[in-house]
């Protein structure tokens, strides 16, 4: 059985499109770097968002598959040892912070309990007040508000009066010295006065 010789144009389609996806995987290759040298995560979206190429192609095409498995991998590897080192070294601090929220949660606490005390005794002050009043007394009290208004209205009502009289007084000692005034000049013409 003799191999099949593809004709010359399928063969140059052929070449175009092992050279394209070679250029991608060396894309790949070239992203994966670079995020490694900038220390940021190696992800499969980081990788296809830099190299410009799909997620289908990152899975259907085996070597750039096997590139970006290795390098997500080799990054969590490496997260995973620093990780651990960090954890032991944030072991302190943290229970620092647990140890001060236990204090500011007893705190928070006690200020509760103070503050519910304040009000019961404010509640107890309140119904004491209630309790001195009687109606009996209610009652007077109202009595006397309603006479002292009334009071308040004839006493407006009398100031108001003796103000009409003062103002009246006033316009007829103006009109009494006007005409001693018009008196005394006319005595005066007539020669009657010294």
């Amino acid at each position: 059985m003799s191999e099949q010789i593809p004709p010359p144009r399928t063969a140059a389609a052929l070449a175009a499109r092992r050279q394209a996806t070679q250029t991608k995987v060396d894309q790949v290759r070239r992203t994966i770097a670079e995020l490694r040298r900038q220390k940021s995560p190696v992800t499969v979206a980081a990788v296809v968002r830099r190299a410009g190429v799909s997620r289908t192609f990152l899975y259907e095409n085996p070597d750039a598959r096997t590139l970006v498995a290795d390098a997500v991998g080799q990054a969590a590897a490496a997260q995973d040892r620093t990780g651990a080192r960090l954890d032991s070294q944030n072991e302190t601090p943290w229970r620092e912070r647990a140890l001060n929220a236990e204090d500011a949660l007893k705190a928070a606490h006690a200020e509760i309990r103070t503050q519910r005390t304040r009000i019961a005794q404010l509640m107890g002050q309140i119904r004491d007040l209630e309790t001195q009043w009687t109606d009996e007394s209610i009652e007077r009290i109202t009595t006397e508000n309603a006479d002292l208004k009334q009071r308040v209205r004839q006493l407006t009502q009398e100031k108001r009066t003796l103000e009409e009289r003062l103002q009246a007084a006033r316009s007829n000692s103006r009109f009494q010295d006007r005409r001693i005034s018009q008196l005394e000049a006319q005595l005066l013409d007539q020669g009657q006065l010294p």
